[in-house]
This record gives structure tokens, C-alpha cells and sequence, in this order.
């Protein structure tokens, strides 16, 4: 799947309008395969991120949890630190 796309769910504070519309424009990137769509396919394309974006707004608005919100700051620590780990083996191999 597309690594630019990030769980939005269950943080605080919530994920913003724009979280969601980057992530739908990152998902119809994805399924495209087009960074930026040529004119013709313009309104299509502007479309399909707006109704993946109002889907993924519902989807979020509905579901439930009992688990405590994330923290985005410690949840980007983390990944850096994965990263780190990643990245500095990447050279052993």
C-alpha cells in the first residue's frame, strides 16, 4: 500500500479535514496512477479524492474504541526511531 498514507484513527487531537483529504488524494494517487492527472481526467480525478476524503470522514466519525488516543508527536518519535533502525541496517545487507 501507499506509505504515505497514515492511520488517522483514534489520535489526539483528531485528525483534521486536511488529514483526510491528503490521505484521499495519496490513496486515488495510489489506484491512478497518476501524480497529476492530464486535463481531461482533471474533474474525475478531483472527485474521486472528495468522495474518498467524505468516506473517510464517515468511516471515522463511526467507529468506536476503548483504547486511550494516540499521541501524534510520540507516534512520529517512534517512526523516526524505526526508521533510524532501518535505514542504518540498510548498508549490512
Amino acid at each position: 500500500m501507499c506509505r504515505n498514507i497514515r492511520t488517522l484513527y483514534n489520535y489526539d487531537p483528531p485528525s483534521t479535514k486536511a488529514d483526510m483529504e491528503a490521505a484521499a488524494l495519496q490513496y486515488v494517487r495510489k489506484v491512478s496512477g497518476y501524480r497529476k492527472p492530464s486535463a481531461a481526467n482533471e474533474a474525475a480525478f478531483s472527485a474521486a479524492v472528495a468522495d474518498v476524503a467524505r468516506a473517510t470522514a464517515t468511516l471515522l466519525n463511526a467507529l468506536q474504541t476503548t483504547a486511550p488516543p494516540r499521541n501524534r508527536e510520540a507516534e512520529i518519535a517512534k517512526a523516526r526511531a524505526r526508521n533510524a533502525r532501518r535505514f542504518a541496517n540498510a548498508g549490512n545487507g
